[in-house]
């Protein structure tokens, strides 16, 4: 299914008048409002495939209806996504469970939905049918040679994929780790785990980064291989200029002090990007922002900071992408959701009066830094992130206009109500 234009257009017709009157009494207090709009427009978040079907807990999973079920209608669901809200131009494949199969024929369906290929991601938390070792103990880091083998091969292979494709980064995420005290030497899992990956840093070409993530628990409870910032840092550092910390929101003990980890890792030039959801708990992978929406900001108050510090690009110089898991809600509302928090976050960093922040924390002045911090969070910019996407072609109100043309019905349709996403 596909959106056009003219519905696009016929929707925001009526809402034309009263966004007008919203945006000008906003856009008069924003002195840099034009490039404020340029840079929301020019602002991309990676969909990634596997989020496009109903999630699960660790106890089960409630398929929803008209799930896309294979690799076509995920990139058809983003391209969705893309068309509402023209913030969602790319995807993020997982390896194996979404393996493009006709590269010409998926190319070309990527290009007229106006999507590019994100970052690959690989896959040894879990055993595949066929696969000749289990990864029960592990995968990077286990004590045996061949099953370590194993596993830099299929990142190899994820590689191989995503040049097909024209992705540029290797995603790596560990599940490796212990349960009980005991179970693991530490010194030598760390060096398995850094010689496996420095193996596949060796078959990255050479315009390609590495993304090495980070999880404080779970599955394993005793230790995580890669269990915070530091560790990854840490890996990032030995294998070389191309090897990156990847932050996962989700990724850190309750209270973590997100935005101080964000701010270190750009001051050393080490940051990949984020892997953007929500949480109460721990890896909750909730909607961005419905839980945390002032951490969300003051994350992307440091990102802003940082990277016009080092004159980086926003859209480019990092990567940019949503990993949740929508046990509730249907997928495609809750991307939906996800993608306007950030949009609307950055946002927020964007016309934040940096020298008022700096004069105050300069002077020691913790009220007024405080209350400048505030008073742009408690303004509603949402007509500004509106305006930029309807000069970009979208929906004043996306998730409105998804559910005017009853899109999960369409989708239910053509692809009917038992139809299950791959992967998950």
């Amino acid at each position: 299914m596909r959106i056009n234009k003219t519905a696009i257009q016929e929707f925001n017709q009526p809402l034309l008048g009263d966004h007008q009157r919203r945006f000008d009494f906003l856009a008069g207090g924003i002195p840099n409002v034009e490039d404020v709009i340029t840079r929301l427009m020019e602002f991309q978040v990676a969909i990634p495939s596997w989020a496009l079907g109903t999630g699960g807990t660790r106890f089960g999973r409630f398929s929803g209806s008209g799930e896309p079920g294979n690799l076509e209608e995920k990139l058809e669901d983003v391209g969705l996504i893309h068309a509402l809200n023209q913030s969602s131009g790319a995807i993020s494949l997982h390896i194996p469970w979404d393996i493009p199969g006709n590269l010409a024929d998926l190319k070309l369906l990527a290009a007229q939905l106006d999507l590019r290929f994100d970052a690959v991601n690989s896959n040894t938390f879990q055993d595949q049918p066929g696969q000749e070792h289990s990864y029960k103990f592990g995968s990077l880091h286990h004590v045996d040679p061949a099953v370590r083998k194993q596993a830099v091969e299929h990142n190899i292979e994820v590689i191989r994929h995503g040049e097909s494709l024209d992705s540029k980064a290797l995603t790596v995420w560990l599940s490796d780790g212990s349960s009980f005290p005991g179970q693991l030497n530490f010194r030598k899992a760390f060096r398995n785990t850094l010689e496996s990956l420095q193996e596949i840093y060796a078959a990255l070409p050479d315009d390609w980064k590495i993304f090495v993530e980070y999880k404080a628990f779970e599955p394993n409870f005793y230790s995580m291989t890669v269990g915070d910032w530091g560790q990854s840092l840490l890996y990032a550092n030995k294998l070389g200029d191309k090897a990156f910390t990847l932050v996962d929101l989700g990724h850190h003990l309750p209270n973590a002090n997100i935005e101080q980890i964000v701010a270190l890792l750009m001051m050393e030039g080490k940051l990949a990007g984020f892997h953007f959801n929500d949480s109460k708990y721990g890896d909750d992978d909730l909607t961005v922002g419905s839980i945390k929406p002032y951490q969300l900001f003051l994350i992307f108050n440091e990102l802003v900071e940082g990277m016009d510090a080092r004159g980086m690009n926003h859209a480019s110089d990092l990567g940019w992408m949503i990993d949740a898991s929508h046990n509730v809600k249907d997928p495609l509302e809750d991307l939906l959701q996800s993608v306007e928090a950030i949009m609307l976050a950055y946002a927020q960093a964007l016309t934040l009066d940096r020298k008022k922040l700096e004069m105050a924390q300069s002077a020691n002045d913790v009220v007024a830094a405080q209350e400048i911090l505030q008073e742009t969070f408690r303004t509603d910019l949402r007509p500004l992130v509106a305006e930029a996407r309807l000069r970009a072609g979208g929906a004043l109100q996306p998730l409105g206009l998804f559910r005017q043309l009853a899109i999960r019905k369409q989708l239910i349709k053509e692809r009917g109500l038992k139809s299950v996403a791959t992967g998950l």
